[in-house]
């Protein structure tokens, strides 16, 4: 932090590092993406810097316009934007410093090996899948098909086939399937808490007398919730009202459920037969979203004497990078150099997913893509996982 603190107060606008008067926030998505293209593709080595809260004058002054907290809350998941949206992916910490007692945003970027760094899905119409930035003294510069080119045929030169990559499931030997466990989800916490009270409803709906109502409400409540649970009356509306906040309310039981008592921890491997390392390695995985498959995002918290805690920042920094949308999950990893000679697993802590019942006898595939400095191509191909 100390290092950070030193950058953000004496350092100026350059190649390496940019300044930013305002968080970019949900608004601020394609200068977000647009910035981060411009410098992790800048002709520079080692980390890149995103200052956000800070803006330079003509004078050379630094004026701050403190950021909200919120924005480092995960909403938007910067991380996630980036992975989504751009490839091979990229190493991105966002960070909140205090300069003076206000607080201002951090974006590291890892030192970027594999340039270029192109836009891997459209974003809008003015930021569109190939797209390239790259950021010249201050400012970003669409790229051109002749520095495109030029940048492919660096990358290329001593360039490894693809052909000598194998990725798949580990064990005696590699493997391209996995079988998994299903479950029954529907005894979810926030699954059986809903049952619990649309029987409640049920219940209130087949009587019509005040009193005979609270005579089989309480009776009802009694045989869903135990004697130990004192009945309180409670309209429809408040039971349906509470029937919309279940899924909130029982996140924490949901997620400890599925990730700590039924999840089936996934980890994959890379085996590179070549001669010579692979070199600043980062990893795509793509699979279908479906109500009864699930992936953690993140670690679920530690039950502790009824309680949850939440993990540490490191442990949870350790697990893989999730994003998750409406048509499939997005995993993202970044190595370091993988030599030859011995499989190398992708992930620091493995992937934790929970299936459903409903996908019983299902095959589910999983496509991947890995991207290295010193590859041809990107390494593509298909793992299937037999529920």
């Amino acid at each position: 932090m100390n290092q950070l603190a030193r950058i953000v107060r004496s350092a100026t606008p350059s190649t390496a590092v940019q300044f930013r008067k305002q968080a970019y926030g949900r608004n601020g998505v394609r200068d977000f993406l647009r910035d981060v293209l411009a410098i992790a593709n800048a002709d520079i080595e080692g980390t890149r810097y995103i200052i956000t809260g800070i803006e330079v004058d003509q004078k050379g002054r630094k004026l701050l316009t403190p950021v909200d907290l919120e924005d480092f809350s995960g909403k938007p998941s910067y991380q996630a934007l980036a992975n989504e949206h751009i490839e091979p992916p990229l190493r991105i910490r966002y960070q909140p410093m205090l300069l003076d007692g206000k607080r201002v945003g951090v974006f590291e970027i890892g030192d970027c090996q594999d340039r270029p760094y192109m836009m891997r899905v459209d974003h809008c119409e003015t930021l569109r899948r190939g797209d390239a930035y790259v950021r010249i003294n201050d400012s970003a510069v669409k790229m051109g098909r002749r520095q495109l080119q030029s940048l492919f045929e660096h990358k290329f030169r001593d360039s490894m086939s693809a052909a000598n990559i194998e990725i798949g499931f580990p064990g005696e030997i590699i493997h391209k399937d996995k079988r998994l466990p299903t479950c029954s989800l529907a005894r979810l916490p926030s699954a059986v808490a809903s049952t619990k009270l649309h029987e409640l409803l049920e219940a209130k709906a087949q009587v019509h007398a005040a009193a005979a109502n609270t005579i089989v409400a309480r009776l009802t409540h009694a045989r869903l919730f135990g004697s130990d649970s004192p009945y309180e009356e409670r309209s429809k509306d408040e039971i349906m009202a509470e029937m919309r906040q279940i899924e909130q309310r029982y996140r924490d039981h949901d997620d400890h459920f599925l990730f700590a008592l039924h999840q089936t921890e996934l980890q994959i491997v890379i085996y590179n037969q070549g001669e010579e390392a692979l070199r600043d390695v980062s990893v795509t995985l793509l699979m279908p979203n479906h109500d009864a498959f699930h992936v953690a995002t993140g670690l679920p918290k530690l039950l502790r004497d009824d309680r949850f805690i939440e993990r540490t920042p490191s442990e949870q920094a350790d697990y893989p990078a999730v994003a998750l949308r409406d048509n499939y999950v997005q995993v993202a990893a970044k190595l370091d150099d993988v030599e030859p000679g011995e499989p190398k697993a992708i992930f620091t802590m493995p992937l934790r997913v929970c299936v459903g019942d409903a996908l019983k006898g299902r095959r589910i595939g999983v496509q991947y893509s890995l991207f290295a400095q010193n590859l041809r191509a990107p390494v593509k191909g298909k793992l299937r996982l037999i529920l």
